[in-house]
């Protein structure tokens, strides 16, 4: 199957990166994701040149048949294609970089390639940076490793791990497949050894359950634009954008972080989301937020937003430039603490864009640690207030612990409605679903498909289940000083139970008999604890 020569080429990647030295090294996903994605791309062009031109699509190998095309052939070919697949010379395919393998500077032709094809198709495949700095499809690979000797040798073990592979089945695959060869690509990088990475990762099933609830049951959907401004590798983009459908929106992104950008540049392409490639923006959202209303003033404003911050960071260095902008952070920013700096709570500041972020019809849904539920004080009770004075928190859905990569940390998910049409809040308590598994060393937790139909169902139909959820009204949430946690507004049970006189005596005999025991065991140790009080006074 498709799915299993996919994961198998990834393996030999890695098993070749680490056989040159860079098992675990910092610069390993830059080649695994670029190595990859040329080979996807690759395959891709000729793919879609099959479908334009019968006398390739006939030839045992179209590679030849390709380059046997004139120039201008080749151009109107081109012409024909559509803008979202690379255009590729014959110098840039997998089989003329095998047919070069022989030559010393290997490694210098192989880079050269990589950066040509990025160069050819910059106008479409680049991304950028907030001071619209162009970040190229590919970079130079072969320098990462240390020993010079190593590169051509490096680069030839890279092309022998493609040239036996094809992509072309898995072109009629779509979300769920790439999705999960996206997460399998990346799980090495999901953890501190390969850089602390799991903070912009979040679990499919999350994924999945915010794309569900923000979108509901809408059918009529067309030019949506979607937003994310902790976007990560964008899975959370990625499960929203196949919910509303692939053809029907737009995806808008920033991340400060480089190492997101080239990962989120891959799941754009595998996920057929080419043409968002140029609002996937690398660089600070708070202090330098790039997408902007066309008076280039205001942020600009989108119909979902989504968000996946990171809980916790010292951002004492931009915090007063933040703090400068009172009309986005209405609710403040976190202080810089004496100690422990690394403990701001720079989600506040996220919650915050989101909202500021969403059309007046928009709708959102953030990640956030579940004490910020029922903050008493700080910001995060001002942001508390705000949402329910202003109406626009629809739902709050505490999720179960340790269902993050790297963090115990209780996690729920808030979503909002800008239109502030719903008259119920739904509150869901899920910290009780899932099943427990192992991962490497660390226990975690994860949903299974009926729970998050479970959870998905009771949410849109606003239902109250038992020990579960329950929808109340903002006044209600008010009496409570805010709380959005599920549990504060579940009914106290009483058990009842009839018992007879001589079973009401058993039960009394029973309650003495422990009572005496515990305070015969509390006298034996306080005696214990004043003999040896005596003898350290002695000695």
């Amino acid at each position: 199957m498709i799915k299993e020569k996919t994961l198998a080429l990834i393996d030999a990647l890695k098993s070749t990166c680490q056989i040159y030295g860079m098992g675990n090294d910092g610069n390993e996903y830059k080649i695994i994701t670029q190595v990859f994605l040329y080979k996807f791309l690759n395959d891709k062009f000729g793919y879609e040149i099959k479908k334009i031109n019968s006398e390739i699509a006939c030839a045992d190998k179209w590679e030849i048949a390709y380059s046997e095309m004139s120039k201008a052939d080749r151009l109107d070919m081109f012409d024909e294609m559509s803008p979202d697949v690379p255009r590729f010379n014959p110098d840039h395919l997998i089989s003329f970089l095998w047919n070069q393998q022989a030559k010393g500077d290997f490694d210098i032709i192989f880079d050269s390639t990589m950066i040509d094809i990025a160069d050819r198709n910059s106008a479409i495949f680049s991304t950028q940076t907030t001071q619209n700095t162009k970040i190229p499809l590919f970079e130079k690979l072969t320098q990462y490793v240390t020993d010079e000797a190593q590169r051509a040798p490096f680069a030839r073990a890279l092309v022998d791990k493609l040239v036996n592979f094809s992509f072309e089945e898995a072109f009629s695959e779509h979300y769920d497949f790439f999705a999960a060869i996206f997460e399998y690509l990346i799980k090495d990088y999901n953890t501190a050894g390969g850089g602390k990475y799991a903070e912009y990762y979040t679990p499919h099933a999350i994924a999945t359950i915010m794309a569900r609830l923000l979108v509901g049951n809408a059918t009529d959907l067309h030019s949506v634009e979607c937003y994310d401004p902790s976007a990560g590798t964008g899975t959370l983009l990625m499960a929203l954008s196949h919910k509303i459908g692939e053809d029907k929106c737009t995806i808008f992104s920033q991340d400060i972080s480089q190492r997101s950008n080239k990962m989120l540049k891959l799941n754009l392409i595998l996920n057929g989301l080419v043409s968002s490639l140029d609002y996937a923006i690398q660089g600070d959202t708070l202090t330098s937020p790039y997408h902007k209303s066309d008076d280039g003033q205001n942020l600009r404003q989108f119909d979902f937003v989504v968000s996946n911050p990171p809980f916790k960071m010292d951002f004492s260095d931009t915090r007063e430039k933040i703090a400068a902008m009172p009309a986005r952070f209405w609710a403040g920013v976190p202080k810089v603490p004496e100690k422990k700096k690394e403990s701001m709570a720079i989600y506040t500041c996220f919650i915050q864009h989101v909202i500021n972020s969403l059309k007046n019809s928009g709708k959102g849904a953030i990640v956030i640690p579940t004490g910020f539920v029922t903050a008493k004080s700080g910001v995060e009770n001002k942001i508390l207030k705000y949402i329910v004075d202003e109406k626009i928190v629809c739902g709050c859905v505490s999720m179960p612990s340790n269902v993050f990569a790297t963090t115990g940390t209780n996690v729920s998910v808030l979503f909002f409605d800008n239109s502030r049409t719903t008259d119920k809040v739904v509150l869901i308590d899920a910290s009780k679903l899932g099943e427990e598994y192992k991962d490497g060393n660390n226990q975690k937790r994860r949903l299974r498909d009926f729970e998050i139909d479970k959870i998905v169902g009771t949410f849109l139909n606003k239902e109250a289940v038992d020990d579960f959820s329950v929808a109340v009204t903002y006044d209600e949430i008010k009496e409570k000083k805010y709380s959005l946690a599920a549990g504060q507004y579940f009914d106290v049970k009483i058990e009842y139970v009839e018992l007879t006189q001589d079973e009401f005596n058993a039960k009394m005999a029973e309650y003495t008999e422990k009572l005496q025991k515990y305070f015969d065991e509390g006298n034996t140790l306080q005696k214990e604890i004043m003999e040896q009080l005596k003898k350290v006074k002695y000695e």
